[in-house]
């Protein structure tokens, strides 16, 4: 079993940043893809980075491509989602999510088997 717990979230003016963490509890992930996504209001959770396990190979939505950074600290079993020049449209509740097995990695929710409870991310214009 694996808990994950997302921090860092807040209201930010637009042109600001955040960073949202993640820390894992109940065993490793540093060999598990993990991953962020968001939630807008009356919109899907959708996609917005992961990194891989082992090689740490990271993927970003376009929508976030430039403008946020994924990463890991093995040590303290946390990952992080560094956000840089924050829009409106960025605005939703965030969630780590990760996925123990070595041979599933991907996009889409059906990719993870474990969630945290999510942070609310609020950009302001």
């Amino acid at each position: 079993q694996v808990q994950l717990v997302e921090s860092g979230g807040g209201l930010v003016q637009a042109g600001g940043s955040l960073r949202l963490s993640c820390a894992a509890s109940g065993r490793t992930v540093s060999a598990s893809t993990v991953g962020w996504f968001r939630q807008a209001p009356g919109k899907e959770r959708e996609f917005v980075a992961r990194i891989a396990g082992s090689a740490g190979n990271t993927y970003y939505a376009d929508s976030v491509k430039g403008r946020f950074t994924i990463s890991r600290d093995n040590a303290k079993n946390t990952v992080y989602l560094e956000m840089n020049s924050l829009k409106p449209e960025d605005t939703a509740v965030y969630y780590c999510a990760a996925q123990t097995n070595p041979y599933v990695a991907g996009s889409r929710t059906s990719h993870y088997n474990y969630w945290g409870q999510g942070t609310q991310v609020t950009v302001s214009s």
